[in-house]
């Protein structure tokens, strides 16, 4: 029997997350990889998943979803799984640190990981303001894993799955300095990682030729800012 849910899939850090609760959750699923270094999130039949052009997206019995968070609500909410205390309180503590990860954690570290890797030589102010706000919000993180194992608390949620995808930009960000100053968000990232789901995420990549070279191609299809817009 075929899966009545398809996964378009890069392994980066928001396709992560939804590969992580995948896993987790043991639903049967279709794999998709969408190569964001070619362009392929660009082309027409995938727009048509999602409008913005960005992995990743899913289609659950012929219904898209897009964005990571809503992909993992409505993944939640369909397994009756890994979302959180019911209570009205327990549900706005998953919502408000959703929607923190989602509007603050990794938006922040994106564009810090953008102007330290990529933007051209001379991008000071850039580089400066969104290290900044990425290293704030981790530190939050960090404050709140200080006194909880995971971010809900006691249990293991949907929230340190999508806290999880980040980690590793975290890394990349700051190198081999990251750990040492989040040590409790390098302890909830450890133990993740030691997770069997987690290690059948870490394993998905080699299925697939993804491009690696950042070439003039990969720039262009990234970093689409930098391409001439229509005349409208």
């Amino acid at each position: 029997m075929s899966s009545s849910i398809d996964f378009y899939y890069h392994p980066t850090p928001n396709p992560s997350k939804v590969a992580l609760f995948l896993e987790e959750s043991g639903l049967d699923y279709r794999l998709l990889p969408i190569d964001i270094a070619k362009g392929e999130q660009h082309g027409a039949s995938f727009r048509a998943v999602n409008p913005n052009g960005k992995v990743p997206a899913l289609v659950d019995q012929g219904i898209a979803i897009f964005d990571s968070s809503a992909i993992l609500l409505h993944l939640a909410r369909k397994t009756g799984r890994f979302n959180g205390d019911p209570s009205d309180a327990g549900q706005a503590e998953l919502l408000s640190w959703l929607m923190f990860i989602a509007s603050g954690v990794g938006p922040f570290t994106g564009q810090a990981i953008h102007f330290t890797h990529y933007a051209p030589a001379g991008e000071a102010y850039g580089a400066h303001r969104y290290r900044f706000e990425a290293d704030r919000h981790w530190a939050i993180v960090e404050a709140r894993l200080a006194s909880h194992r995971y971010m809900l608390g006691d249990e293991y949620s949907l929230v340190d799955m999508a806290l999880w995808g980040w980690c590793r930009g975290l890394q990349y960000l700051l190198g081999p300095e990251a750990w040492a100053r989040y040590p409790n968000v390098a302890r909830l990232f450890n133990d993740i990682n030691e997770r069997p789901a987690a290690q059948r995420v870490a394993a998905l990549p080699a299925r697939f030729d993804f491009k690696q070279d950042t070439d003039a191609q990969t720039r262009a299809s990234l970093f689409t800012h930098g391409l001439p817009t229509a005349a409208t």
